[in-house]
């Protein structure tokens, strides 16, 4: 079985097709991947000359390349996105086109090509922000707060048309915050370590009592390929742990484990519309699907710190990209 994983060359893509290599031997991967900012081959070349692998540079906007590719293709699991909340509050266009767009020219090609599923790869975000207590279900309303999560929002709601009009089996996954190897040194938990391995202020926007869920990235993996196995035709699925930190409180738990002071903590100027709180119910998947997190917060952190540590030279090539 051959899957089409787009986005494959970034953090949570690259994981996935480690993961699905390491666990099956009877799928195949063409990696899709323009390679911006945060697509980097360093995160497969172990992998690079491997039978079972193939990697072609290119946009999924270019459907003359989604044809030539797509002939023997059973399922595709889109990664493919511009993730960066604050980029997208800089600069919001790119993330209409790779997002929206993008994810339009991938669906018209499974309908086209008739692939046995599509997944789309989504984010707790699309919901929008909760008060104190609470959870989103897959049933909430989409309420997005930044051009990110409206983007991802979008594509979510064009994969459900595309399915209801087209008949195209689909799942949509929703997952908390991810951490763990291979994630772009500008998000949370790899600038918290770096900057502290180089003993650099810390900046944590406002006051630092956000709170996010977060899931070891390899748990999201087992989740995706749980989907692809499982997941009824049409379904969305929350993936999450109930691992809920305050940005403060996580903040000093990595310097814990790093044995470095609490006063490179910087507050900084808060982000707009910067959500409160994400927390995920993931009865769904894990009553249905019979799916399960394997990994404790404390383990795949400390994991994901001594992998950073270990990794400082892909840190520098993938700030100089």
């Amino acid at each position: 079985m051959k899957i089409l994983i787009t986005g494959g060359a970034g953090f949570i893509g690259s994981n996935f097709i480690h993961y699905l290599l390491d666990e099956r031997n009877d799928y195949s991967v063409i990696n899709l991947d323009l390679l911006t900012y945060a697509g980097n081959l360093e995160n497969l070349k172990d992998i690079k000359d491997i039978s079972q692998y193939k990697f072609i540079k290119g946009n999924i906007l270019d459907f003359d390349l989604l044809r030539s590719i797509m002939s023997d293709v059973d399922y595709i699991i889109n990664f493919a996105a511009e993730s960066h909340v604050d980029r997208s509050i800089i600069d919001p266009e790119i993330f209409i086109k790779t997002n929206i767009e993008g994810t339009q020219s991938l669906l018209e090609a499974a309908r086209i090509f008739d692939i046995k599923k599509y997944i789309q790869i989504s984010t707790d975000e699309v919901y929008g922000t909760l008060g104190p207590e609470g959870f989103f279900s897959e049933n909430s309303r989409l309420l997005p707060n930044s051009p990110y999560s409206a983007s991802k929002a979008a594509a979510d709601l064009i994969v459900r048309a595309y399915h209801k009009t087209y008949g195209i089996p689909v799942n949509i996954t929703r997952c908390s915050n991810n951490f763990g190897p291979y994630q772009y040194p500008e998000k949370f938990i790899p600038v918290i370590i770096n900057s502290a391995l180089n003993n650099m202020p810390i900046p944590v926007y406002g006051d630092g009592s956000n709170i996010r869920e977060w899931i070891y990235v390899i748990d999201h993996c087992s989740g995706i390929l749980t989907v692809l196995e499982k997941g009824k035709n049409g379904e969305i699925y929350n993936i999450g742990t109930n691992n809920e930190y305050r940005n403060i409180e996580l903040v000093k738990l990595i310097l814990e484990i790093m044995g470095k002071p609490e006063s490179l903590i910087k507050f900084v100027k808060d982000r707009p519309a910067h959500d409160k709180r994400y927390a995920l119910d993931s009865t769904k998947i894990r009553k249905e699907l019979n799916w399960k997190p394997e990994y404790s917060f404390r383990s795949g952190l400390e994991q994901t710190i001594n992998w950073y540590i270990s990794n400082q030279k892909w840190v520098k090539n993938s700030l100089n990209k």
